[in-house]
This record gives structure tokens, sequence and C-alpha cells, in this order.
């Protein structure tokens, strides 16, 4: 019992031989070709993403630069806006305090004219007093208990005015 089949072995290697020498002769320079372009493809998109990279890194460091700038400039301009608010908030208070001690000053002048007007009044009721004591005085009798009695009033009147 022979298992092998030795022309059926022999039948197949030939074939197979034959399928290799006719894929060599029109197949094998195609497949090279079209693996050879494949390969250069591939390594050409390598090419293009690591070309892709490197910008796409550029543009990262000119952005990070843009917001370092940008937040620098916004620093700034938040450090410029605080003195111009507390510069402004200086001179508010500083025209307050000025406005304030020019109303206290032209209170005090009001109170200082009133206090002379009252003064003046005063003194205006003091001459009409002393000329109706004194006239009264010149009416009557100029006799000491008398007398007495009129500056009593006088004196009395006086006490009531003020």
């Amino acid at each position: 019992m022979n298992l092998i089949d030795i022309r059926q072995v022999a039948t197949q290697i030939l074939g197979f031989l034959i399928m290799l020498w006719i894929l060599r002769k029109y197949a094998w320079g195609r497949v090279t070709n079209l693996l050879e372009e494949r390969r250069r493809k591939i390594a050409g998109e390598f090419e293009e993403a690591e070309r892709r990279k490197a910008a796409a890194e550029q543009l990262r460091v000119r952005y990070e630069q843009e917001l370092r700038t940008i937040d620098a400039q916004a620093r700034q301009k938040l450090q410029e806006a605080v003195a111009d608010g507390q510069r402004v908030a200086g001179e508010i208070k500083s025209q307050a305090q000025t406005e304030a001690a020019a109303r206290l000053e032209r209170a005090q002048d009001e109170i200082q004219r009133e206090r002379e007007k009252a003064k003046e009044i005063l003194k205006e009721q003091m001459i009409a007093l002393s000329m109706r004591g004194a006239e009264k005085i010149l009416r009557q009798k100029l006799d000491e208990p008398h007398q007495r009695k009129l500056v009593s009033e006088f004196i009395d009147e006086v006490g009531a005015l003020s």
C-alpha cells in the first residue's frame, strides 16, 4: 500500500513551478511595483504627517506666545483700570471734602451773620426799652421810691424779652 503517489506529487510540484514561473513572468513585477508604490505612498504620508506635526507644533508655540502676550496685556489694562479707578476715587473724595469744607464755611458764615443780626435786633430792642424807660422816668415824678419801681419794671421787661 503505497500512500503517496509519486506521479501525483510530481504533477503538483510541476504545476506549482509552472504557476510560479507564470506569476513571476506576468504578475510578480506588477505586484512588486504595487507594493513599492504603496510603500512610497505610506512613506510620503508619514513625511506629510511629520511635516504637519511640526507645523502644528509651531502654531501651538506661536499661539501660546500670543496667549501670554494677551494675558500680559490684559493684566496691564486691569492694573491701569484699577489705577484710574483709584485716581478717580481720590479726585471724588478730594472734591467731596472741598465741597463739604465750603458748605461748612458757608454755614458758619450764615450762623455768624444770624448772630450779628440777632445782636443788632437785641441792641435795637435794648435801645427802644431804654428810651421807653427814660421816657417814663421823665414823665413822672422823680422821687426815690418811684424811680426804684420804674427801674424794677424796666429790668423785668428786659428779662422778659431775653
